[in-house]
């Protein structure tokens, strides 16, 4: 299938999914954080492209990528990163921060 161009309709950061809303054929496909490209976080109304691929729940949107001048997040999602990847932080620290 070939690139698709659409709008974030709905993201859930904490959950790391949601909907991308098609421009092409007017559907709404299923996305998850990890087929983001470029550690970007995705935000409501974004435009982005993306292809579609069939999983055993249904179609779903893969190789997100946003938009130039769209409106992801890059810097917090390095952010976000940093804090995942920090080794001397346990769950009990999570409400420090």
């Amino acid at each position: 299938m070939s690139e698709m161009k659409g709008k974030v309709k709905f993201f859930n950061q904490s959950k790391g999914y949601g909907f991308v809303a098609c421009e092409d054929d007017g559907k709404e496909y299923f996305v998850h954080f990890s087929a983001v490209q470029g550690n970007a976080k995705l935000t409501e109304n974004a435009r982005v492209t993306f292809d579609v691929e069939d999983s055993d729940r249904g179609p779903r949107a893969v190789r997100v990528k946003v938009e130039a001048g769209g409106s992801a997040t890059k810097e917090h999602a390095e952010a976000d990163d940093d804090y995942a990847e920090d080794e001397d932080v346990s769950e009990e620290d999570d409400d420090k921060y």
